[in-house]
């Protein structure tokens, strides 16, 4: 018996024969289709490629494409495990034709592979043709010997594609198995097409119109296929098997569930298995994709179908969380299909285990609550709205939840009333909203998040994406569209753009429509929704338009760099100076990192260097970044480092970086940056390139600041400092290995002849040495030297004063420096003197004379400084008005 593994490569190997590239699946969230909430078909990720707006190198492709109905407009979940053929997740095989070959071949590549590499029955096929398209039809005859009661005419959109209102469509041929007449039901357009005996396996679909908004259609250019079969159907038709979940790859995972709970998987918790192994594959793939259970958009439907599989462990009689264990089931049946489920197995574990256990410790209560609400209702009677909103609102069941349990019941609930109750709610949560002091024009984009949901963040992953605009706001107010040169707030349903928050400055890039073209400056948030502010640079951008949207990469790249050496730092901070250093504010830009921290005292050069080091070595060990979501206490209590100004909700990202190599200290293999962190981070340590600090400053009492650089900015500083030093060099006229002792003895050089400069001044000062120099004159009897000096300064006068006191022997001395600018003064008293005679009184004299204030020091030498050095001669005037004036002096000389 072939597997499902067998079966997928028969598949893509056949049509790689016949000159198809095989092509890898598209992740579940579209990148190029904003309307859809998951990829639900092959074709999703050519959109552009029937359409022309791409091309590529091949123009015939076969894919095997991961797919999810979960949500909108596609959305199987509630008929999931009750039935033989309905999936969350599914696998469509899909042979593609751009402009190459058309229906003839098409036709025959369907028939051949079914026919003789499936080795399926011919007398067991019927197909259906669009009514109108007698070409097809034709075909049929021709290629398979079809009879005409065995090509049935379809007259109904069921046999006719359609892309949307306008644009590419066509007519389908649908193949269809007969599993014989013990099976009721009949073949497609019968009365009895609903039954189960006829089930369609493959559809090929002809683009070969383009229709226009007046209904009106036209032949396209290029006509193209597109085709899909899904894997569980025909794998459970080449396995002998009426019912998917009958497969070898759903069996195996069902008995997973089974001996994960101890039950029968055919016994009466089958539909409980059923559902848990359906749900198991969507959740994992979602999350090696990226998605993360949350309360908005993708995330929330993820929840949804998590908390629908772990309930039915709960019906199953599970006590502790099971559904993390049957991930290894998971991927040793299609691991090898899909490697990205083997390399996220860690993270979806550890996201499904987390999810189960919160689940877990509130749905006894909510189970409670519902059965005493049933229990006050009359036999039969639908559920409150009121008690479901309660579910939902304190317990976290959403609807489908409460619908899927009453199902079982017999029971339904009052929808309008639940949706009454989640509206009361609304208005709350905005009068709220409006009582926060926010300022007034931020009350739009709450009512925004209210009316079209919060902005759903694809960044992490990807910097490209389509979205739908659906708001335009300027000035505080919505608008509906914006022209060239206005400058507008952009807001999508989706975004790859990161909104300034945690330190990390908003992405920069551009967002195009059909007719404009927006240069996006900066990105923040509020309430939710992802703000772009904009300028229109070509056309007019218009509110409800597709919108491709392109985050600019080397700036995002130079970002994420930056916010990894962030953490990187902060590590090396806490293992250089202490565990007392915890982060008080970051900037996370493109051209640099600033980071503050608590610590004291100024980093000396040893420990700037010891920390530099310490990063680069983690940034060379090129090691993975990984990212977890658990609850904030559960990271607090592996070690995560909370960063400051963040705020955390149930749930938070922890980034962990760098393995340490222990040292002796037995801490081989365990994580060295471990944080709680929302914004974007580089794949590996060695993405960030290089690591530079430029310093480190006072911030504020008790917090230290660094700036810092990396990757290309890193390396331009480090070559602007090495051109620097190699202008040093060439001045310096020695090679650059030489160039510190050089500056060495020039600085002792320099040194030596200051010095000797400042005896030459001194002694010019005196007149030139002991041969000359200003006379004495005797003031009440105290000999009084004062003289005004050119070319010296002010630091050189107490030197000059010891000099003239040791000449004078006994007296005073007042030199004034006329240095050009204020003056500076300075006076002296002999030892023998001061007993009577203060310096600090001759020099406030002399300064208040020069329009100076203040003045002091000791009795024997005091200084001051002056204003105008033209009143030089009334200061020398004033100090021996203040030596006269001790009368006494006289006698005791």
């Amino acid at each position: 018996m072939a597997s499902l593994n067998d079966i997928r490569s028969t598949f893509l190997d056949f049509f790689a024969r016949n000159g198809h590239r095989v092509v890898d699946s598209s992740p579940l969230v579209p990148r190029n289709d904003p309307t859809l909430m998951f990829a639900n078909s092959g074709m999703v990720q050519f959109k552009n490629c029937f359409t022309g707006v791409e091309t590529r190198d091949y123009k015939r492709a076969t894919t095997a494409q991961k797919c999810v109905r979960a949500g909108g407009k596609h959305n199987d979940l509630d008929n999931v495990g009750y039935t033989a053929r309905h999936h969350t997740f599914f696998e469509m095989l899909g042979n593609f034709s751009f402009g190459d070959y058309f229906k003839a071949e098409a036709i025959a590549f369907s028939w051949e592979l079914l026919t003789k590499d499936f080795g399926i029955d011919p007398k067991k096929l019927c197909v259906t043709v669009y009514h109108t398209d007698d070409e097809a039809a034709g075909i049929w005859k021709k290629v398979a010997g079809l009879e005409d009661h065995r090509i049935i005419r379809i007259p109904t959109d069921d046999n006719f594609w359609r892309m949307g209102p306008t644009g590419p469509c066509g007519p389908c041929t649908e193949i269809f198995y007969d599993h014989g007449d013990h099976i009721w039901g009949g073949p497609p357009g019968s009365a009895d097409e609903d039954g189960d005996r006829f089930i369609e396996i493959w559809n090929n679909v002809f683009m070969q119109n383009e229709q226009f908004a007046d209904g009106t259609m036209r032949p396209l250019d290029m006509q193209s296929i597109d085709t899909g079969m899904g894997l569980e159907r025909i794998g459970a038709l080449l396995q002998g098997k009426h019912d998917n979940y009958d497969t070898d790859l759903m069996r195996s995972l069902i008995e997973a569930s089974a001996h994960a709970t101890s039950q029968d998987p055919d016994g009466p918790g089958k539909t409980s298995h059923r559902v848990i192994a359906d749900h198991l594959r969507s959740v994992s793939f979602l999350i090696a994709d990226g998605v993360m259970p949350s309360n908005e958009g993708r995330g929330y439907v993820l929840r949804r179908i998590m908390r629908r599989a772990m309930r039915h462990a709960h019906m199953l009689g599970a006590q502790d969380p099971v559904m993390h264990k049957l991930v290894p089931a998971l991927v040793r049946q299609m691991g090898g299909a899909y490697p990205e489920l083997g390399r996220a197995q860690a993270l979806i574990e550890e996201t499904l285990r987390l999810e189960e256990t919160k689940f877990k410790q509130t749905l006894d209560r909510g189970l409670k609550l519902l059965d005493e609400e049933l229990g006050r209702l009359p036999e039969g009677a639908e559920l409150p709205g009121g008690a479901a909103f309660k579910l939902y609102d304190t317990y976290g069941f959403p609807l489908d939840l409460t619908q899927d349990a009453l199902r079982e019941k017999g029971r339904a609930v009052d929808v309008q009333g639940f949706e009454a109750a989640m509206a009361e709610q609304r208005a709350k949560a905005r009068a709220a909203w409006a009582g926060t002091g926010e300022a007034k024009d931020a009350r739009i984009w709450f009512e925004l998040a209210e009316a079209d949901g919060v902005t759903e963040f694809l960044g992490y992953d990807t910097e490209t994406a389509e979205g739908v605009i659906t708001a335009l706001v300027r000035d505080g107010a919505g608008i509906g569209s914006a022209e060239a040169g206005s400058t507008v707030q952009i807001v999508v349903n989706q975004t790859p753009f990161y909104g300034e928050s945690g330190g990390q400055v908003g992405d920069a890039g551009y967002i195009r429509t059909a007719t404009g073209l927006a240069h996006v400056t900066d990105t923040k948030k509020a309430a939710g929704v992802f703000l772009h502010v904009a300028r229109i640079v070509e056309g007019t951008v218009i509110k409800g338009q597709p919108a491709k949207l392109e985050v600019e990469h080397r700036r995002r790249a130079a970002i994420r760099a930056n916010h990894s050496a962030t953490h990187l730092l902060h590590e090396a901070l806490r293992r250089a100076l202490g565990e007392h250093v915890a982060q008080k504010g970051s900037l996370n830009a493109p051209d640099r990192l600033r980071f503050d921290f608590s610590h004291s005292a100024a980093l000396s050069g040893a420990e700037l260097a010891q920390v530099e080091a310490e990063v680069n070595d983690f940034v060379r060990q090129n090691s993975p970044v990984e990212t977890r979501i658990m609850t904030p206490d559960d990271a607090r209590a592996l070690g995560a480092q909370a960063l400051f100004g963040e705020k955390y909700g149930e749930e938070v990202r922890v980034v962990s970086m760098g393995v340490l190599d222990g040292s002796g200290k037995g801490t081989e293999g365990k994580t060295y940056s471990l944080e709680l962190c929302g914004g974007t981070h580089v794949a590996r340590t060695g993405d960030i390139g290089a690591f530079v600090l430029l310093g480190d400053s006072a911030s504020s009492a008790g917090v230290r600041r660094i700036e810092a650089l990396t990757g290309a900015a890193a390396l331009e500083h480090l070559r602007a400092q090495d051109a620097r030093l190699a202008d040093v060099a060439s001045v310096l006229k020695a090679p650059v290995g030489e160039v510190v002792e050089r500056v060495k003895a020039l600085a002792e050089e320099r040194r030596a002849l200051q010095n000797e400069v400042a005896q030459l001044r001194r002694e010019l000062a005196m007149g030139g040495g002991a041969k000359g120099g200003p006379e004495a004159k005797d003031v009440g009897g105290v000999k009084f030297l004062a003289q005004v000096l050119s070319g010296v300064s002010g630091k050189d006068l107490p030197a000059l004063i010891d000099e003239m006191k040791a000449r004078l022997g006994s007296g005073a001395v007042l030199l004034i420096a006329d240095t050009g600018a204020k003056p500076a003064v300075a006076a002296g008293v002999t030892a023998d003197l001061t007993g009577r005679l203060s310096a600090v009184t001759l020099v406030k004299a002399a300064a208040e004379a020069m329009g100076g204030k203040g003045g002091g020091g000791r009795p024997d030498m005091a200084q001051a400084g002056g204003a105008d050095i033209a009143l030089a001669e009334a200061a020398i005037a004033a100090a021996e008005a203040a030596i006269g004036a001790n009368s006494n002096l006289k006698d005791l000389l």
